[in-house]
């Protein structure tokens, strides 16, 4: 059985990018906080399967909630970073992530005493538009990152990546890039990685989809929020309706459908799913070294 890795962004259900126009951050502290006892059920779910995964914590959460950084560690679970302020990068300058990814990451090691050497950006937020963040993380100690999705979406996605485990060549060193999960489904290419697909999916379209990639023997990259367990979570007002649809649609389900997933497949952190992986990918004839064209620095 292939292991695939697991993820959870930790995040607020106010502080999603969908909601930014309406939610100001200015005002975070004003909206009733469920991140942590969310969190801590998304725990006790992975505690009960002996699943141990990657929490990407929004630095701001962290900072605000140190000692539910602490209890994630204490349960043997990896620390990523998700940045601080949870802004997409593409409209961010270098000089603003720059100082954004060292905030989060110094909050982050400070609190659980490990170096912090994972990264996934907002809303998967590195496109073909701030792939120039590639270089930016590598220079900060960054050694993976999960932030790429190989897909069509209005917010993110970079078509045509490959969404196999790669090396992506930076300005300082390589940095291992380990692609949000895509599957063939009636001829097209679909998202299979979680979050809202697996909330909108049958579940057995998302147990076909991974059985696809692991036939392959290529491990899934699967992730979820904390509120996306959480059907009880305030109604936010004046996002679109869409935004709203997307960010609602079947909370009441993801619960009963994480409980299924854990059971019917393998999973790990990230850094151990890698580590598993490195081996075979550099010893392979031709290594897999991407090289993205930085034309863009803003």
């Amino acid at each position: 059985m292939v292991t695939n890795a697991i993820s959870i962004d930790v995040e607020d259900y106010f502080q999603v990018s969908g909601f930014e126009k309406s939610v100001s951050r200015n005002d975070w502290d004003q909206y009733p906080s469920r991140v942590v006892q969310n969190t801590r059920r998304l725990l006790a779910i992975l505690e009960c399967h002996e699943v141990r995964a990657t929490f990407f914590v929004l630095g701001w959460v962290a900072e605000k909630y140190p000692f539910l950084v602490k209890e994630i560690c204490a349960l043997g679970h990896e620390i990523g970073s998700h940045s601080y302020w949870h802004r997409l990068i593409y409209e961010m300058t270098p000089e603003e992530f720059r100082a954004d990814l060292r905030r989060s990451i110094d909050i982050l090691q400070d609190i659980s005493g490990q170096k912090v050497s994972s990264f996934r950006a907002p809303s998967f937020s590195i496109t073909d538009r701030s792939l120039w963040a590639l270089d930016i993380l590598a220079e900060e100690g960054i050694l993976h990152d999960s932030s790429v999705f190989p897909t069509h979406h209005d917010r993110y996605g970079i078509p045509g990546a490959s969404p196999e485990i790669h090396q992506v060549e930076t300005s300082s060193t390589n940095l291992w890039e380990f692609p949000m999960s895509v599957a063939k489904w009636r001829g097209l290419s679909v998202p299979a990685s979680g979050g809202g697909y697996f909330r909108l999916y049958p579940y057995s379209m998302t147990r076909r989809l991974i059985s696809q990639i692991n036939n392959t023997g290529r491990p899934l990259m699967f992730y979820l929020h904390p509120w996306e367990i959480d059907p009880q979570q305030p109604v936010v007002k004046g996002p679109s309706y869409l935004s709203r649809k997307r960010h609602r649609i079947n909370l009441s389900k993801t619960e009963n459908k994480l409980e299924r997933l854990l059971a019917d497949f393998s999973f790990a952190p990230m850094t151990d799913v890698l580590e598993s992986q490195k081996e075979n990918i550099l010893e392979s004839s031709q290594p897999k070294i991407e090289s993205y064209s930085r034309t863009s620095k803003a």
